[in-house]
């Protein structure tokens, strides 16, 4: 549930090691038998270890603690009847502390090994890889014997396994350096590290899994701890939430909110439409769409649950400006940008619906876009739930950086932002990030690239909407969104026979 970064875990190391008194060695020793057992589970799963001979693994170890959790590792794979080779990035006259201890016991134990460098790597004698040459501490890229031997090992074509984090990723922005290990699974320890569920993290972790040390996971609510995983445990524990809705008997569709969607231009009215069931879909009681006058003989019947709205004349002109107001006020959530298109005076426009209305609004697509060129610091804060829900383009434009800018920090921008404006932020993209006015920020595990389609995006605006009209706060209505519209998308995508033939409407039919 909890995610860290690498000063955050450091910080939790040293007091349980020097306030608790629980040794060093303990916590290496945990970590060292957790990754073993699961270089075993894999070997079982994926058949290395049913032949006549035992399964032959490298580890390859660097001279920090890292190095230390493989050696012990390397340990208790052999204990367990593992053909195991240790492969020292350097000289193990080079290790210091606990893992020069646990050198010093494998070499006792005979544990047959190499320095890199020395000779060459037979790589076809080995069935897999375990990754302990750098850890949560390592800055910038792998050079000297770190960097050939991960382009070795990658190169070998055998399954990696990394320890806490490829070597080669940053642990905090999950950027990867040149090079980075590319993993079929990482074994985090204690507790998932920021660049494990980022971008990067997420193409070269591979499975991640968490495993515990000794390091219980309270502590992390001692040190402030203020990045979590989106899952029901986070829904149930934390939020007091049961992801599913249950609803009472003795309900009925006002209880559950009434969504206003201002959406949809001629070429885009499929936008309107998408969010408006996804409204429905989330559970709103009511939707309703509003558009001008000249649109809607076209869109009548199409989705009959939905109610339709017109405005005289286009959407600035003074008339429609009076009625959209009385509709923003007279409904629970207002949706305002998919499909929307650009007009003249449209900052203006929507500067009117973000004064003049206390209406919770949840703002997509255009009204990004439209905000974008307003100055955001000259409004005032809003007191209702306000939610933006921006792709990394749009946040770009938003903050006034570059779009690399943001995939390089996701999670601290999205935190900063939502916090100078008062306001929850939906970061979409691999690892949704969404943040909260109080310093909170949340990553989504679901959704697969499948899902990077026209109108997916339209959905998530509509389900927010839908969720916040339930009268749940705007961070938990965003997260269940998040978290809900992903899962969907993997329901989907496991119908298709390849994800890149999802539409957002197949999103739509698995909510």
């Amino acid at each position: 549930m909890y995610v860290v970064t690498a000063e955050e875990m450091q910080k939790m190391d040293r007091h349980v090691i020097d306030v608790i008194g629980i040794p060093a060695a303990v916590l290496m020793e945990n970590a060292g038998s957790a990754i073993a057992r699961d270089v075993q589970e894999y070997s079982r799963t994926h058949g290395i270890d049913k032949g006549k001979r035992p399964p032959r693994w490298a580890i390859l170890v660097g001279k920090g603690n890292n190095g230390g959790d493989g050696l012990v590792a390397a340990r208790h794979l052999m204990e367990n009847g593992v053909d195991v080779t240790l492969l020292f990035a350097q000289s193990p006259e080079q290790l210091t502390g606990e893992a020069a201890r646990q050198q010093e016991i494998a070499r006792r134990l005979g544990i047959p090994s190499i320095v890199y460098g020395t000779s060459p790597v037979d790589w076809r004698s080995f069935d897999g890889i375990v990754d302990a040459l750098l850890g949560t501490g390592s800055k910038g890229a792998p050079r000297g014997p770190y960097a050939d031997l991960i382009r070795e090992a990658n190169a070998s074509g055998l399954p990696i396994i990394s320890a806490d984090i490829p070597s080669g990723l940053d642990a905090d922005t999950g950027v990867p350096h040149d090079p980075c290990i590319r993993a079929v699974r990482t074994v985090a320890l204690a507790f998932l590290k920021r660049g494990l569920v980022q971008t990067g993290g997420l193409d070269k972790a591979g499975e991640v899994v968490v495993r515990p040390i000794g390091i219980w996971p309270s502590l992390a609510d001692t040190f402030g701890i203020q990045t979590f995983l989106l899952g029901e445990q986070l829904f149930r524990e934390r939020f007091r939430l049961d992801p599913r809705l249950p609803r009472q008997a003795d309900t009925h569709k006002g209880t559950y909110g009434h969504v206003l969607v201002v959406a949809g231009s001629r070429e885009m009215s499929g936008a309107g439409l998408l969010c408006s069931k996804a409204a429905l879909r989330a559970g709103s009681g009511l939707v309703t769409w509003v558009m001008p006058d000249a649109l809607l003989p076209a869109l009548i019947g199409h989705v009959p649950e939905v109610m339709l709205a017109g405005l005289p004349g286009k959407w600035n002109l003074p008339e429609a400006r009076a009625k959209l107001i009385a509709l923003v006020r007279s409904r629970s959530v207002t949706v305002i940008g998919p499909g929307l298109g650009r007009f003249p005076g449209d900052a203006d426009w929507l500067r009117m619906l973000w004064e003049e209305t206390n209406s919770p609004l949840v703002l997509d697509a255009d009204a990004l876009n439209i905000l974008a060129d307003a100055d955001l610091s000259s409004w005032p804060k809003r007191e209702t739930p306000t939610i933006l829900t921006p792709h990394p383009g749009e946040m770009a434009r938003l903050a006034n950086v570059t779009t690399s800018k943001i995939q390089q920090n996701r999670i601290e921008l999205a935190r900063s932002y939502a916090r100078r404006h008062r306001l929850t932020l939906v970061l979409k993209g691999a690892g949704t990030v969404v943040a909260a006015p109080d310093g909170r920020a949340y990553i989504n595990p679901t959704g697969n690239p499948g899902m990077a389609t026209g109108g997916a995006g339209d959905v998530l605006a509509g389900m927010i909407g839908g969720l916040l009209a339930q009268g749940l706060p705007a961070d938990h209505a965003a997260c269940l969104a998040v978290w809900l519209h992903g899962s969907a998308g993997d329901r989907a995508a496991a119908k298709r026979p390849s994800g890149y033939s999802l539409i957002a409407t197949d999103i739509l039919e698995e909510l």
